[in-house]
């Protein structure tokens, strides 16, 4: 085997696991967003059907709930490789976590206004959205994993 053909096979063989571990970090971004957005949609629902907060309060105020709880499965099972420090990890995901604040509640709220479905519908949706665009913000500038 030629120099060159031994540096493509690496090269190749290099994004094969880079892509593998990629996928790997995603599925279990994507398990601990799940539990997360359960926790999210169960307390939505109890602000504004018990409670009586608005639509966007209730998921606001859900939203940063559910992030912190995120935050600590993601620290200890998605990311557990990153040598990010504790706080500072804990700050960017909130920062990352707020620009999905906005992604989702733009989303929420076109899907609501515009779109006519019904809150929990839409919660979803958003969700979806937002969730992709943060786990690589994550996995990208906090966790420095991708």
């Amino acid at each position: 085997m030629s120099p060159a053909a031994g540096i493509e096979k690496v090269k190749k063989a290099g994004s094969a696991a880079a892509h593998s571990r990629g996928a790997k970090l995603f599925g279990r971004n994507t398990v601990a967003s799940i539990v997360a957005f359960t926790i999210d949609i169960a307390l939505l629902f109890a602000f504004v059907e018990w409670v009586g907060l608005s639509y966007l309060v209730g998921a606001t105020v859900a939203f940063l709930i559910a992030m912190t709880v995120q935050y600590v499965i993601s620290r200890i099972w998605v990311f557990s490789h990153s040598d990010q420090g504790l706080v500072k990890g804990y700050v960017l995901f909130l920062l990352n976590a707020g620009v999905g604040l906005v992604i989702t509640l733009a989303a929420f709220a076109a899907l609501l206004w515009w779109a006519g479905l019904h809150y929990l519908i839409a919660r979803l949706i958003a969700s979806a959205i937002a969730g992709i665009a943060v786990f690589f913000l994550n996995a990208v500038f906090n966790f420095k994993e991708l």
